[in-house]
């Protein structure tokens, strides 16, 4: 079994870190009932309702009835938990399609075709993970954010950038541009209207589609006719 890490040490992400398997005369020893699926929901659950500044593994180990240190079999530190917390709720995110040529032919349910329909639907759904967990915006700054559901999430972000058929330092400053617009809102999720966020959105997708026309019209003369 494993306690919790001293803060001066410099800590791994629980995503790059391998965790030993418990020798086995012990492994009867840990409690029964709990993993570490149960453990993040429960996590998740807390922090939504105490929020981060009075999250505590005494006060998690409380609502799942076992002792602070029975934690520690499935988590070497809270930060640790704390970062499966986040990618748990990453994965509330709905992906779009599979592919770049899905993204650019198909179209959001009641929504827009192409990939202007899906990025605005995935805007849309990250701000409302922020809105719904108010504890992911602080969280995402504060860790590498690299876990399954977030390397997801970049990788749909990805494809829809692919789309657009923006290339070089067009394509660059499209994914920085977006980016910055999701993670920037995560301060003001909850005191800006849903109508200014929309409406910032719209202007965003407009600059990437005004960069994108001229790229379209040399590729296919045929459209400027």
């Amino acid at each position: 079994m494993v306690t919790a890490a001293d803060p001066g040490e410099t800590r791994t992400s629980v995503w790059l870190a391998a965790r030993p398997a418990a020798p086995a005369r012990r492994r009867s020893e840990a409690p029964s009932g709990l993993d570490r699926e149960r453990i993040t929901a429960a996590t998740v659950r807390l922090l939504d309702a105490d929020g981060l500044a009075r999250f505590s593994m005494r006060r998690l180990a409380a609502g799942l009835g076992v002792t602070a240190m029975s934690l520690y079999w499935y988590v070497d530190t809270k930060q640790d938990l704390l970062e499966l917390a986040l990618d748990s709720a990453l994965g509330e995110l709905e992906p779009p399609p599979e592919t770049a040529a899905s993204a650019a032919e198909s179209a959001v349910e009641g929504g827009e075709p192409g990939w202007p329909g899906w990025l605005r639907a995935l805007a849309r759904g990250y701000r409302h993970v922020l809105a719904d967990h108010p504890w992911v915006a602080p969280l995402t700054a504060a860790f590498p954010n690299i876990g399954p559901h977030a390397r997801a999430f970049d990788a749909a972000l990805q494809r829809l950038l692919d789309a657009t058929g923006l290339v070089d330092a067009a394509r660059a400053g499209a994914h920085l541009a977006v980016s910055q617009f999701l993670h920037g809102c995560g301060g003001t999720v909850r005191r800006a209207p849903e109508g200014d966020f929309c409406l910032a959105l719209d202007i965003l997708i407009a600059g990437i589609e005004a960069k994108a026309l001229p790229g379209r019209a040399r590729q296919d003369p045929k459209e400027t006719i």
